[in-house]
This record gives C-alpha cells, structure tokens and sequence, in this order.
C-alpha cells in the first residue's frame, strides 16, 4: 500500500510538472519570431519607424487592392471628407470589385471612401482619383511623387486600384510607410474601423448601397478581432496573390504589419502573429519630452544647452534594464556668428546607440546668445579669411619699404647729380 501510494505521488509530480512546463510554453509563444508565408513581410514601430521583423523588406511584388492605402492618404490630404464628388464616364466602368456608381452620380468624399476602403471597390478608388487629378495618369504621377516623399524607394504605381500590371509593384516595407502616415490621420481610422456602413439613396440610384468591412481584424464577431486595431486593407488578385497591411495601438505604443505576396492566404493569422510577438517582446520608451535638455553645443568659446523641440522615443526588447548610452552626431556649424532666442530651433543630430542609429531629434538653444559687436569683426576675420588679409597687409608692407627705399636711392642719386652740378660750377667760375 505504501509502495502504491509512493508511486501514485510520483506520477502525480510528474504530470504537475508536465503540465506546468506547457504552460510556460504557451506564455511564451508570442516571444518566438512567428513564420510567415508572404513573400515580403515587416514590422515596425510606427512612432520610431524602427523595424522589428522584416522578411524580404524590400522586395516588390504587385500588392493589389492594398494600393487603395495611397489613394485613401492623397484624398484625406487634399479634401474634406464632406466634399461632392460628381462621378464621370470612366469609373463606371472599373474592373474588379464595385459598388456600381453611375455616371453624374454625386456623392461625397466620405461615402467614396467607404466604398473603397471596407468592400475594396475599385470604381470608388477611380472616381476619386479623377476629382483629385482630373485623369488616371495625373493621379498615378501623383500617388509616386508622394510615394517618394514618405521614403518610398521600391514602389511604381501604375493605376490607383492595384488591378494587376506588371509594372504597378510596391514592398512591404514601402507599404507600411504609406499606412504610417495614412493612420495618423482620425478620419481614415474612424472609416477603417468601422464593421458595416449604408451608402443612402443618391441622386442617381433610389437603392441604399450596404457596405461590409473586409478587414477580419475590426470584425468583433470573427475569430481574428484583434483589440486596438486602427484599420487595415486587404488586397487579391490571381496574379498579385494576398496583401495586407494593418495598425494596431495598445499602451500607447502603435505597430503596423505589411505583407505583400503570400500565396497561402493566412494574411490575417500572420499579421496577428506579427502583432503578437511585436508587442511581447518589444516596448516604446520615451526619451526626451519637448524641452528636456538634451546635450550641449560647444564651438570655439561658445557652449549652449541644446533642447528637444519634440518628444522623442527609442524602441527596445522588454526587460532591458537602464537606459542606453546615446551619442549625438550632428554636422558643425558655427553658431557662433548668429544671434539666437531661447527656445530657437538651431540645428538637427542622429542619434545612435553603439553605433546604431534611432532617429534624428531637432534641437533648439537652451539659452539666449546675442552676437556682441567685437564677436561680428572677429566673424568678418575668421581662420580663412585672416590667413588672407595678413598675407595681403605682408605685402603691402613689403612694397611700402621697396618703395620707400627706391626713393631713398634715388634722392641718394638726385642729390649725388647736384652737387656734382654745383662743384663743377664752382669750379668754373674760379677759372674765369
């Protein structure tokens, strides 16, 4: 009996511990760097803009409807979302997904972006790019020009849809500049995070239109409602295969996850894997608030407290203890030849830690610095042009003596001839 009850506590141990191991685990999952199956795949942080994951970052594929990110920023910057939008002969006519707007059909900015951000209607997308541009190839000049200015350095917009061509490519990681900026913008999360909207009778068309949001990640009934998610886009074509891109904030700390190009269609578990492992391993840390002092200037006998004109966070693995060593690199510049205020914006530093960089900050004088008026004369007569002016007062002081002593020589000369002259006429009037 003894035996019995010895043996039946082991196994019992044994199997608490089994247990327990498992546990650990699954807490531990999300520490693991998920697999992902779309050929190119990131995620940053979109405050820093550091990148967490990447997986053939830069890489272009065709990204589909996740195209209609760059359609949605160009429209939100440029127009209020109350605007009339009279349709035109060509959006009727897109290919792909539509809601069926008819030409000289009016309706406002905010219900084309409906239409084109929850059910991906490629009319919607269309008709917007003609208010905006006036054509198709003036809008898609538009959406690269754009492009390049977020940093955008792999993409080529051919159409503002993402139906498949060729030559229309972007990456992930160009994808998730553009849903950076696109994100930070309340009317699009508001639009994006919304499950189910009705587009009313128009003037056109005497049928409400339902809309239905694609995206599974704000859908509180799906299995892939991801909490703190801001929007998304998903995007399909046989050609382009599934895309996708979405922003998630949780503890004041925003992620955003691009795929592009994946073949299996798992765009919604990857991402949320993604998230998952971005958020448990990773923390936002702030640190510099807008006027903390930040480092000094010292040029020649000028030293000046330099502040943070902006808050400024640093990405790191949760866990770390203490914060890093940091390391400022800016270019010179001589500010002492300049009068400045507090508060004044003076020059811009890379920050990096061990060598890596973490972003730029712009800083401004922690004090006020006025350029008194023997600082402007030795300004006039810096390094450079001193060299110079002495060079030039050498020389004129070494032409003043050659020609004091030409002149000497030649009174020595002058006087010479006269009295030669006066010695001979002497002479000749002692002969008469």
């Amino acid at each position: 009996m003894r035996k019995f009850i010895v043996y039946f506590m082991l196994i019992s141990f044994i199997f608490s511990t089994l247990t327990i191991e498992v546990d650990a685990k699954e807490v531990d999952s999300k520490s693991i760097i998920p697999i992902v199956s779309a050929d190119s795949a990131v995620l940053i942080d979109a405050t820093t803009g550091e990148i967490l994951y990447s997986k053939n970052k830069d890489v272009a594929y065709p990204p589909a409807s996740t195209t209609k990110t760059m359609t949605a920023l160009l429209t939100i910057e440029r127009f209020k979302l109350s605007d009339v939008v009279t349709v035109g002969s060509n959006p009727p006519l897109a290919d792909g997904s539509k809601i069926y707007i008819d030409k000289g059909e009016k309706l406002t900015v905010k219900e084309l972006l409906y239409g084109m951000l929850l059910p991906s209607a490629n009319d919607c997308a269309e008709a917007l790019a003609e208010h905006i541009s006036g054509s198709m190839p003036a809008f898609v000049k538009l959406m690269n020009a754009r492009a390049k200015q977020l940093g955008c350095k792999n993409t080529n917009f051919v159409n503002p849809t993402g139906l498949y061509n060729k030559n229309h490519k972007t990456s992930s990681y160009d994808l998730s500049l553009i849903m950076r900026q696109l994100v930070k913008h309340s009317e699009y999360r508001i639009i994006a995070t919304t499950s189910a909207y009705i587009i009313p009778p128009t003037n056109t068309s005497a049928l409400a239109r339902p809309l239905w949001n694609e995206n599974k990640l704000i859908q509180k009934s799906s299995n892939y409602y991801y909490t703190g998610c801001e929007g998304g886009k998903t995007g399909y074509t046989i050609q382009s295969e599934h895309s996708y891109v979405a922003a998630v904030t949780r503890n004041g700390q925003r992620l955003i996850v691009a795929l592009v190009h994946d073949k299996n269609g798992a765009s919604f578990q990857e991402a949320t894997n993604l998230f998952n492992y971005g958020f448990t391993n990773f923390e936002l840390t702030k640190l510099y608030s807008k006027g903390d002092a930040v480092t000094t200037y010292k040029f020649d006998n000028l030293d000046i407290p330099l502040l943070a004109t902006q808050d400024f966070y640093y990405v790191q693995k949760k866990g770390t203890k203490g914060l890093p060593i940091l390391k400022f690199i800016f270019k010179q510049k001589n500010l002492s030849s300049t009068s400045f205020k507090t508060v004044d914006y003076l020059l811009q530093a890379n920050v990096t830690i061990k060598g890596k960089s973490i972003g730029t900050i712009n800083l401004s004088s922690g004090e006020y610095h006025e350029l008194k008026p023997l600082t402007i004369v030795n300004e006039i007569f810096n390094k450079g042009t001193l060299r110079i002016f002495y060079s030039i007062i050498s020389i004129l002081a070494i032409a003043i003596v050659i020609l004091r002593v030409r002149k000497k020589i030649r009174n020595k000369r002058r006087n010479r001839y006269i009295n030669r002259y006066r010695n001979r006429k002497r002479m000749f009037k002692k002969r008469k």
